[in-house]
Formats: structure tokens, sequence, C-alpha cells
């Protein structure tokens, strides 16, 4: 009889401790799905800002890319004040940074010392300077539809520095879009034709058009790889706030560069004559020089943004996204001449970009598979997270 009690005593204990954690995981289910539901937010609220970083890049490089090609279509000729248009509209910027508040967090315990982000500042704008006087002289020289086209190499530089600084790995889908982004500029190298505008390009003046989009390009991708690298290796948890300052103190460095080579190089003297001469008149020179800077921002925000919210090479092949939009808007605008090897190339820089993007979306798939199968298996170490 005594035996018999005891086994319905432990019986009735293990019943007891069985019914306790039934009740204590019926009570965590509540925490569990709103922890759930939190997520679900933050995931989409995510992707709402991706998606307007994404429009501004779009939007604002398109825009930028056409209004510079008309500064030069219409008569303007100063290729310092064609890069201080790339850079100097940051100041509408000032507004938006005076209301952002930056959350306290762990970051203010972690964050770099003054001279860490001086030598970013500095470093990043000098490079911003260089980058942009190259594209400026580009743009100068070549038709809007083939420049467009060149810059689809950005992509593949990127990749290429991504792959040693950030981790990138080479997948078929990424070699293939790389082969392809290359082969669309190669295309674009013996072509000779007019540019659009009231001038005719020289072979010679073709060739440093387009010598200066490629250097250019390549030193956009390295760009953006470096500042991938600097938000995740010393920035770390940075807020939009950071970003803002990084996009304004940089331009400002690159703008001090390029006012010092404006004012250096005697362009500065025959601006007031290039106002006069403008074909459209000197309303619209100033409008075009004004609307410009304010575009080049707009696409200047995006790009930094979805380089914080996913990667470089994400930012770069959002970017490369309208490249079949702006040689289209050229043909209709500025009657470039869409010939046989522009439109080869304009396929396969398309081609190349989708390429990119299903391999992201693979990753992403991948990614949150992962992590599902994850959150749903056993978690063997919950004794020791309680004990802590």
């Amino acid at each position: 009889m005594g035996e018999t009690q005891e086994v319905q005593l432990h019986i009735t204990s293990d019943g007891g401790a069985k019914g306790a954690n039934s009740l204590e995981d019926n009570s965590n289910l509540p925490s569990q799905v709103n922890q759930t539901e939190i997520k679900k937010e933050k995931k989409t609220y995510r992707y709402i800002k991706i998606a307007i970083f994404a429009a501004f890049m779009l939007l604002g490089q398109s825009s930028a890319t056409l209004l510079g090609r008309l500064y030069y279509a219409k008569g303007g000729k100063s290729k310092w004040l064609g890069t201080l248009i790339q850079l100097a509209g940051f100041p509408i910027l000032l507004p938006y940074k005076c209301i952002l508040r930056e959350p306290k967090n762990k970051f203010d315990s972690h964050k770099p010392s003054p001279s860490m982000f001086a030598f970013i500042y500095v470093s990043f704008g000098l490079m911003t300077a260089l980058d942009c006087f190259l594209y400026s002289v580009g743009l100068q020289f070549l038709p809007v539809s083939t420049y467009s086209l060149i810059c689809t190499s950005q992509l593949a530089f990127n990749a290429l520095f991504s792959y040693f600084l950030n981790s990138l790995k080479f997948t078929p889908y990424i070699i293939n879009s790389l082969l392809l982004l290359t082969i669309s500029s190669t295309l674009l190298v013996l072509q000779n034709e007019p540019s659009s505008g009231s001038t005719q390009v020289t072979k010679k003046n073709y060739a440093i058009g387009f010598i200066c989009t490629v250097a250019a390009s390549s030193g956009y991708g390295l760009l953006l790889s470096l500042t991938q690298l600097v938000f995740r290796k010393v920035l770390k948890r940075a807020s939009l706030k950071v970003v803002l300052d990084l996009l304004m103190y940089q331009c400002l460095v690159a703008s001090l560069v390029i006012l010092v080579g404006l004012f250096a190089s005697g362009e500065w003297k025959g601006l007031k004559n290039e106002a006069k001469g403008y074909e459209s008149g000197k309303a619209s020179y100033f409008l075009t020089v004004i609307f410009a800077a304010i575009v080049w921002q707009v696409a200047n925000i995006g790009c930094l943004g979805l380089i914080f919210e996913v990667s470089s090479v994400f930012a770069n092949a959002i970017g490369i996204l309208g490249v079949p939009f702006i040689p289209i808007l050229a043909v209709i605008f500025f009657h470039d001449k869409m010939h046989g090897a522009k439109a080869i190339s304009l396929v396969l820089a398309v081609w190349g970009f989708i390429s990119y993007v299903y391999q992201d979306y693979l990753d992403n798939r991948n990614a949150t598979t992962q992590k599902t199968s994850d959150d749903h298996a056993p978690n063997a170490s919950l004794p020791l997270e309680e004990g802590h």
C-alpha cells in the first residue's frame, strides 16, 4: 500500500508539473503573438522605407542626369559648375536634419571619435569631388543615352570592390550580371556619334568622355563599397541623422574643393556671359542649375538610405534600374539616336540588372527560410538564458 501511494503521489506530482507547464505555455502565447506582430510591423516599415529611398534614387538620378545634359546642350560650358551642381544642393537638407532627434541608445557609448568622423568626411568628400568632376566631363562630351549606359558599369565595379571589402559572394547570377554589364559598356567604346546640342564632339573628346565616365563609374563603385564598410565597421548602429551628417559633410568638403577648382581655373569669369548666352534664356539657365542641384540631393538621400537599409550593391542596382528610362527620354527630349549597338547595349544592361536582382531575391528568401527554421527549432540554450 505504501508503494502504491508513492506511485500515485509521483504520478500526481508529474501531472501537476505538466499542468503548470501548460499553463505557463498558454500564458506566454499572447506575448509570442505580440512579438510576431511587432516583427511584422518592423518588417513592413522597413520595406516602406526601402521603397521610398528607391523612388528618391530613381527619380532624382534620372532627372538630374537629364538636367545636367540640358545644361551643356543649351550652351553651358563650365565643367566645374557642372560638377558643383551635383554637390551644392546639400543646404536644403538642413531643416530636415534639425527636426531629427537621434535616439539615445548604446550607440553613444561606442560612438567614433571626432577625429575619425573628420577623417571619414574629408576622405569621402575628396573622393566625391573627383568622381563628380569625371562624371561632369563625361556628360559634357557624350550623348546622355550613351553616358547612362556606360554608367551601368558601376554595378560591376561595386560588386568587385564589395567582394574584397564587404565579403560579397560571387554566385553564377552575380558573375552573369557582371559579364553582361561589362559587354554592355564595351559595345559603346568604338561608337562615335554627335553629342546632343549645338556642338559636335570629335573622336578625341568622345574618347575622353568615355574614359572619364568609366573611371567615374569605378570610383563611384569603390565609394559605395567603402560607405557600406563604414556603416558596418565604424558607425555600426547608425541612425538616419548619422546618414544625413555623412551626406552633408561629404558634400560640403567636395563643394569646397570644386569651388577652389572653379576659381583657380578662371572659369568663374565666364559664368555671367554663359548665363546671358544660354539658348533658353537667363531665367531658364538659373532654373536648370537650381533644380539640378536639388534633385541630385534627392538621389543622394535615396542612395545612402538604401546602403544603410540594405547594401551598397543593392543601392547601385536600383540606380541601374533607371537606365532603360534615361535613353528613352534622351531620344524624346534630346533627339539622341538609338542605333543597333546602343539598343543591344540597353538590352544587355537590363538583363544584367535582372540577373543581379534575382540573386538578391534568392538570398533574401534563403535568409528568411533559415530564420524561420531557427525560430521553430528547439532552443537548447533556454535554461542558460533563464539562468542569466
